[in-house]
């Protein structure tokens, strides 16, 4: 009998589609790297979230292996190209949560803009803080959205309600532009974006993007916005950033290093500064896990499997 192994949370529609489908599913979300390597030798299929690494050490041990899905956006850690050269077709559905993280990097920036946050916590410490939690509006703003992907064109989509321009880069993609999105350039972002949100896969050359030398080229001193991946951000120059008010402030929902109890003394003193900044909000990569995404996922990409 054909069998599937899930190797993370999946809506209950992922195993019972499968099982219909005549698959004998291995459901384990916590399955480790070296049980998966022995659980995988005779799996036609996998599915995977972003815990699990289907590097070149893995797939050769898949000797029946026909398909890989990614739950979700971002195959960093899928080799693809090794997979297709042994004819394992690989499919994700960033479909399914890009709405869900559209809407929470607005809500962290409305959030920042109206100092939400500060002020709730000010008023636990008994300090009705009214004219210094004065913020400002998005009504008419400038916001570069760098990575126009499934996340940044819906992100762009919510912002249409608020009188904006947006300026948008990406380095794939072109075409895109409507009354108030423009297609833009890196520098013309850095020059003239009042909030700069990034929607990048994790790839050799987003690695580290939102470097010194980015954060040095920023001229309005805008909102700072990641919820893609947490090292196309070098939290150091974040760091640095804040410090010498080159933004406003920050809001992540993504860290370097999101493994806190694997924190080395230098990332524990690192966060704790992060975290000291009253303009900083950081959220545990939640922006993509609503209730509904959890569905919305896991159905687009049983309709994108070979089953």
């Amino acid at each position: 009998m054909k069998k599937v192994i899930i190797t993370g949370p999946a809506h209950p529609i992922v195993q019972t589609t499968l099982e219909t489908k005549g698959y004998t599913v291995v459901n384990n979300a916590t399955i480790t790297q070296e049980q998966l390597a022995e659980e995988i030798v005779d799996a036609e299929g996998i599915i995977l979230t972003t815990r699990i690494i289907a590097n070149k050490a893995l797939l050769e041990k898949a000797k029946q292996l026909k398909w890989i899905g990614r739950l979700g956006s971002g195959m960093e850690l899928i080799d693809v190209d090794f997979a297709n050269s042994k004819k394992i077709d690989c499919f994700s559905s960033p479909e399914g949560n890009r709405n869900a993280v559209a809407e929470q990097t607005l809500g962290l920036l409305l959030n920042l803009m109206n100092n939400i946050s500060t002020s709730f916590n000010l008023l636990k410490k008994g300090i009705w803080a009214r004219e210094e939690s004065r913020g400002e509006e998005l009504d008419g703003k400038t916001v570069g959205i760098i990575g126009f992907g499934n996340t940044g064109s819906s992100f762009a989509k919510l912002l249409s309600a608020f009188n904006v321009t947006v300026l948008a880069y990406d380095k794939y993609k072109t075409g895109f532009a409507n009354t108030y999105i423009k297609e833009s350039t890196i520098e013309e972002i850095q020059d003239k974006a009042e909030v700069i949100s990034f929607h990048v896969p994790l790839t050799d050359a987003t690695y580290h993007f939102a470097n010194d030398e980015f954060f040095s080229k920023l001229i309005r001193q805008p909102y700072f916005l990641n919820t893609c991946r947490g090292k196309v951000t070098d939290t150091n120059a974040l760091i640095k950033a804040l410090a010498t008010k080159k933004i406003k402030a920050a809001g992540l929902d993504v860290l370097e290093n999101e493994q806190l109890n694997s924190y080395s003394d230098k990332e524990k003193e690192q966060l704790q500064l992060l975290l000291s900044f009253k303009n900083v909000i950081v959220t545990p990569h939640t922006a993509g896990v609503t209730k509904d995404s959890f569905y919305k996922m896991s159905k687009i990409l049983l309709d994108k499997l070979p089953i």
